[in-house]
């Protein structure tokens, strides 16, 4: 098949259909980076309720509520420094090799937890291990986005999150595989399972191009054609492929005119929007957590023992299954719907569940065995709507939304952000909802905050995150150079009806043109009538792309 236009043939990978999968496979393959963040989340929450690990790290076979909150939440102190100490990693040791090297910093974190017998050593371990999947968390959606088409991007991305589920699931299966070992095994083998998980990943990593957008900051341009040819498998002097590196180093031109980015520089406003996008990437993270998630992966199985109801483990099991499948839909629907759209439907959904859940905890006893399963019923429907909607796209718009230039710190500091307030949630949280001296004593009450949390996170997308959908990240710079997020998504079809490259000053202007003139005549009805006819071209080209590949 003869190579097309750029605009047909996808982002960055813009060869034949036919040669396209292999490359996208092996992106693919970093999201197993996902089962190190997921399994180590889900395997907490799991052996500190197994009486081995009671009586070995607590006091007199229990554990306060402020150990409980230190043994949770310290993965997570570590995780935020290793956030942001991957933008150093990415840029300096490149994007695949940082993912290497975060593997061994998590296998020491793993070595120490496993040979730990009291609680300063196990602590000093999930540290090491929250470093290891920070790195990984900042690594690992950045090398997808740069190597990723961009008309199947957002699914690449979104598998990421979906092996974060895989892994909270895996978490779940081994701990009620081991709870009832009368010895140290049955917290020891959960967590040394997570060798074999970092050892996969680590060698996988080996055989991966590393990010031709890498190369070329670096000023690498011949590994960068050969980088990017084996993605889409086609020679490196192939037409199309220079077509790509030339878009990609007209935009690093760009941003190195204004000078060589800092940390400062992610958060100075200007016509490049740094700070609107640094605040963007910041605080969808931060309501991706504050949708009370975690809640139920660190503290579920603990919260369905108090509220009565039995065999809480295979409960947890069933929650993340609920979490693995439903997170599919959100990996098919992000490149056809839209960023936008499915972040402000989830948020709807789980404020909705939550409300919901906390009105009818309040209102029953724990012996009411029809409002304890229609409690597990909506917890499941409200974790469906995050696994679909938050879960997958917040990594997403992340990985898209920063220009090269300051890519690596403006994730680093997104992903920080996520880890920061998973911190918090994880270290507040037994005092929020257990009953004791000093606890607040709020239990299902919790879910009222949620609930709230996730109307502010509704109206945040509303206002602040653009749609991306089908666009290079060079044209996502286009489009945040020349119009807002509420204005994105006619914008963006315009950028995809014309064509429009960094280069092409005209095309821009032509773009921007038509989307000033249909506001100011009132035509937002017939842009989006356009729009909807560009996105069912761009859904019937996804799917033959899809067949053909």
């Amino acid at each position: 098949m003869a190579v097309g236009p750029v605009n047909n043939a996808g982002g960055l990978a813009v060869g034949a259909p036919a040669k396209k999968w292999p490359g996208i496979l092996m992106v693919l393959f970093a999201a197993f980076g996902g089962i190190l963040y997921g399994y180590d989340t889900g395997t907490i929450g799991g052996i500190q309720v197994m009486e081995d690990f009671k009586c070995t790290m607590g006091t007199n076979c229990a554990l306060s509520t402020s150990q409980q909150a230190l043994i949770v939440s310290i993965l997570s102190a570590g995780t935020f420094f290793g956030a942001l100490a991957g933008a150093y990693m990415a840029d300096i040791v490149g994007r695949k090799k940082g993912i290497i090297v975060s593997t061994f910093v998590f296998d020491l974190g793993v070595a120490l937890q496993t040979a730990s017998t009291k609680l300063p050593l196990f602590v000093v371990g999930r540290v090491f291990a929250g470093l290891g999947v920070g790195l990984i968390s900042t690594l690992v959606p950045m090398y997808q986005s740069e190597c990723s088409p961009k008309w199947i991007r957002g699914a690449v991305v979104s598998c990421y999150q979906w092996f974060i589920t895989i892994g909270l699931l895996l978490a779940s299966v081994v701990a009620n595989a081991t709870q009832n070992r009368p010895n140290h095994s049955s917290y020891r083998i959960p967590i040394a399972v997570q060798f074999i998980w970092a050892f996969v990943l680590a060698t996988g990593m080996l055989a991966l191009p590393e990010s031709p957008r890498w190369f070329i900051k670096r000023g690498r341009d011949e590994d960068a054609a050969r980088s990017l040819g084996k993605l889409v498998g086609l020679p490196a002097d192939d037409p199309a492929v220079q077509i790509e590196l030339e878009d990609i180093r007209d935009n690093l031109r760009q941003e190195e005119e204004i000078g060589e980015a800092s940390w400062l520089d992610c958060f100075k406003p200007g016509s490049n929007k740094i700070l609107l996008r640094t605040m963007t990437g910041v605080w969808l993270q931060a309501w991706q957590q504050l949708t009370g998630i975690n809640f139920i992966f660190y503290y579920g199985t603990a919260f369905f023992q108090n509220s009565g109801i039995k065999n809480s483990f295979l409960i947890s099991v069933a929650t993340n299954i609920v979490n693995v499948f439903m997170t599919l839909p959100g990996i098919y629907a992000v490149d056809r719907v839209g960023r936008r759209k499915l972040l402000l439907y989830g948020s709807v959904g789980m404020l909705i569940c939550e409300y919901l859940i906390a009105i009818i905890g309040v209102t029953i006893s724990v012996t009411n065995t029809a409002g304890q399963k229609a409690l597990i019923a909506l917890v499941c429907i409200y974790i469906a709507h995050f696994a679909a909607t938050w879960g997958p796209i917040a990594w997403v718009v992340v990985g898209e939304i920063f220009p090269l230039n300051v890519r690596a710190k403006g994730i680093a500091l997104s992903v920080a952000s996520n880890w920061l307030w998973n911190w918090a949630i994880s270290y507040a949280t037994p005092f929020l909802v257990n009953v004791g001296p000093g606890d607040a004593g709020l239990q299902v009450k919790v879910f009222f905050i949620w609930g709230t949390t996730c109307l502010c996170g509704l109206v945040f997308v509303y206002f602040f995150v653009p749609e991306t959908k089908g666009l290079s990240l060079e044209q996502v710079d286009i489009l945040y150079q020349h119009t807002t997020p509420l204005k994105s998504a006619a914008f963006r079809n315009q950028i995809i009806a014309n064509d429009v490259h960094v280069h092409d000053k005209d095309a821009i202007a032509k773009v921007t043109s038509i989307i000033n003139q249909n506001s100011r005549a009132g035509g937002i009805l017939g842009v989006r009538g356009k729009s909807a006819d560009i996105e069912r071209n761009e859904h019937e080209e996804s799917v033959e792309k899809m067949e053909t590949a």
